[in-house]
């Protein structure tokens, strides 16, 4: 049913055009997740503490929508903190295979992203991304609770922006 405007006096059409907002199933469908992101705690180091204090009372995570997640069934965000390890590879992959779509991956550390001060051990793996594809990147050792709360909000522009243009974004 067709509803036309050309029918509704000027000061009706201006309230109208006040007070609704066109948008697509997809956009809205991007505003959602990216408001209510439940990540997957996976602290394997130091970064863990800061990402702890980051759902803390003091940084206040929940004011963005993020609720930490024990289960990959119920999360739609992977945060890796620390060191990952060459024996503790498969376990990361297979929580990430068991995460729903949409998904994504946040690497939070010097140790995450690239291998950090450990980079020479033969048991270190050199970054996250060697298993798991990456969508940001949190550099640092340990990054601080608001370095965290920067990457997450990246990861919402993301969302959106994918939403909103249907164009995939490479890590940021």
């Amino acid at each position: 049913m067709e509803f036309p405007l050309e029918s509704i006096r000027p000061e009706e059409r201006q309230e109208l055009e006040r007070t609704v907002f066109y948008s697509t199933i997809e956009q809205v469908k991007g505003w959602v997740r990216s408001n209510s992101l439940w990540p997957l705690t996976f602290g394997l180091a130091c970064c863990a503490i800061e990402m702890m204090g980051a759902g803390g009372p003091h940084y206040d995570f929940d004011r963005f929508g993020v609720m930490f997640r024990t289960s990959p069934r119920q999360a739609d965000v992977m945060i890796v903190s620390g060191t990952v390890t060459k024996k503790m590879a498969p376990l990361i992959r297979r929580l990430y295979e068991q995460m729903p779509e949409p998904k994504w991956v946040i690497a939070m550390g010097s140790c995450a992203t690239a291998g950090g001060p450990y980079v020479r051990s033969y048991s270190v793996v050199k970054g996250v991304d060697q298993i798991v594809p990456v969508d940001v990147y949190i550099p640092g050792c340990p990054p601080n609770p608001a370095a965290l709360i920067y990457g997450v909000m990246k990861l919402q522009e993301k969302i959106r922006y994918e939403a909103k243009t249907g164009k995939q974004v490479t890590n940021l």
